[in-house]
């Protein structure tokens, strides 16, 4: 870790990473508060479920379109526009929790402002790496930003929501909204992030179709889009059931079934120190066919086996994997994506990600109630082993 805090990555990007660490940390308290404080108002679990689908549904709706937007306006001063709307947002949420007038839908509507401020904000930020960084630093920027991430967001940011929630229901979404002004204000200031192309006006869906063609005729990229959403799709599938498997198949209580979700933290910590050394030493197109070769090993292992020790061993690597892999498809976009099209394209990615996790976990609990757990498992091992197939020559070209 040490080694990565200390590459010559520039200050602009230390104030990016900075602004990162104190997003993932308010997302982090959010992601644990808001189901604590729509149980606190009611015990149905289809409305606790719902905060949660009520901040991923923009990302289906407007994915696209908040790409499109984020290739025609100055992202820098659209991140900073659209954090201090969600600290407004948050605020009015804490200051409706603490003179006790919170309902349901208003807990709905401030999530769904979130998650709309999400595919602006996030895609619009996604461009800023290629801009402040130099290319042969860019899987170290990355891999700090997905450290980031694992270590705040996973580890650190929900005991500490949780902790939050207990001393005052209003108090989490309060540091929320503290923590996205603070990130406007070190997003106002850098610098380096250049104002957007001039182009001639368009329509836009026709911006928006304009970054899928892009995609499409990309082999290496397209295959990558189609890999990710696909494997979403049968991960997603395989762990809506997962906390039945953790119960009946491995025989964990709920504080094994707790390990088993922190061994997936732990892989992706790994992952972020291992990714720029490996990138170096192995290269893109081999780390990217072992990483297919573990989405396969993942599912076929949780079928077969009933030793909690090694589904736990499997998924530290499935953890590990999913960093790199994500360090090394990052840097390959960030080399082959135009700037002017970057926002698209990488819109274009999360659509058919969250599509196939919204997919996923719709078809996990079917298939789980139809022929087993297990079945949900080898399903999953065998539509990956088609996908490796398909994938492995695409992917030695990058």
């Amino acid at each position: 870790m040490r080694a990565l805090f200390a590459a010559p990555l520039g200050a602009d990007f230390w104030k990016l990473w900075t602004s990162s660490a104190v997003t993932n940390l308010g997302d982090g308290i959010t992601m644990v508060a808001g189901p604590l404080l729509v149980a606190s108002i009611t015990g149905d679990p289809a409305a606790v479920a719902g905060a949660v689908f009520a901040q991923q549904l923009p990302w289906l709706l407007f994915a696209l379109a908040g790409g499109a937007w984020a290739d025609r306006l100055d992202r820098r001063k659209l991140v900073v526009a659209v954090n201090l709307a969600r600290a407004v947002a948050l605020c009015a949420l804490a200051l409706a929790v603490a003179g006790g007038a919170a309902s349901v839908p208003l807990i709905y509507a401030v999530f769904f402002l979130l998650g709309t401020g999400e595919t602006l904000a996030d895609t619009a930020s996604s461009a800023f790496v290629p801009a402040l960084v130099a290319p042969d630093r860019r899987p170290t920027a990355n891999s700090l930003l997905y450290a980031t991430f694992n270590v705040v967001n996973q580890f650190a940011a929900k005991p500490l929501g949780a902790w939050l929630f207990v001393i005052a229901a209003a108090v989490p979404f309060g540091v929320n909204a503290l923590t996205f002004a603070l990130s406007a204000a070190l997003v106002a200031a850098i610098r380096s992030v250049p104002p957007p192309e001039k182009r001639p006006p368009s329509r836009l869906r026709t911006d928006i179709a304009e970054g899928i063609r892009w995609l499409s005729r990309h082999r290496g990229l397209r295959t990558l889009a189609l890999t990710m959403a696909v494997g979403n799709i049968v991960f997603c599938a395989a762990f809506a059931v997962f906390v039945l498997y953790a119960d009946q198949r491995l025989g964990l209580t709920e504080i094994g079934y707790g390990v088993l979700l922190i061994a997936f933290a732990l892989g992706g910590l790994l992952g972020t120190l291992a990714a720029p050394p490996l990138i170096r030493r192995l290269g893109s197109s081999t780390l990217l066919r072992a990483g297919l070769l573990i989405e396969v090993a993942l599912h076929a292992t949780l079928a077969l086996t009933r030793e909690p020790a090694i589904a736990a061993l499997m998924i530290v690597v499935f953890g590990a994997h999913t960093t790199v892999w994500g360090v090394v498809v990052t840097t390959i976009r960030q080399r082959d994506v135009p700037s002017s099209m970057f926002a698209r394209v990488t819109s274009v990615y999360a659509f058919l990600e969250l599509g196939g996790a919204a997919l996923g976990s719709l078809l996990g609990g079917a298939t789980a109630s139809a022929y087993g757990l297990v079945a949900t498992y080898w399903t999953a091992a065998a539509a990956m082993a088609v996908v490796a197939l398909a994938a492995w020559r695409p992917v030695a070209a990058l």
